[in-house]
């Protein structure tokens, strides 16, 4: 039986936080989610690493991961990726490969899959 004047705390048992105790847990839980974000960030990037291997596509074709470096063309990666041959072949391959538009204009840092050699 509560005493009078007393206010009856409808949770019985509950935690109850001060507001330093909710700002704690809300930085926790914000540092957490960061750490999570930062975590995943870097084990996409050393799985972007793989540039040496060969990636199966549906197609049964191979394709290599190309990253763009400054001063590159399509027609310049299709040169490299087929020496010898007709470069508008590849260079439509690669669109194709990489969901790019016919107009399409490579940037530095961008990663390409390219036919294999």
């Amino acid at each position: 039986m509560p005493r009078a004047g007393a206010r009856e705390d409808s949770r019985a048992g509950g935690v109850r936080l001060t507001r330093r105790g909710r700002v704690v847990v809300v930085v926790f839980g914000a540092v957490i989610v960061l750490l999570a974000l930062w975590m995943a960030g870097a084990l996409s990037a050393s799985a972007g690493g793989q540039d040496h291997r060969d990636l199966p596509v549906p197609d049964g074709r191979r394709v290599v991961p190309v990253v763009v470096r400054p001063g590159d063309t399509l027609w310049g990666i299709a040169g490299r990726a087929e020496p010898g041959t007709d470069p508008r072949p590849t260079v439509r391959r690669i669109l194709e490969l990489n969901g790019l538009p016919d107009d399409a204009i490579v940037q530095p840092g961008q990663r390409l899959r390219v036919p294999a050699p």
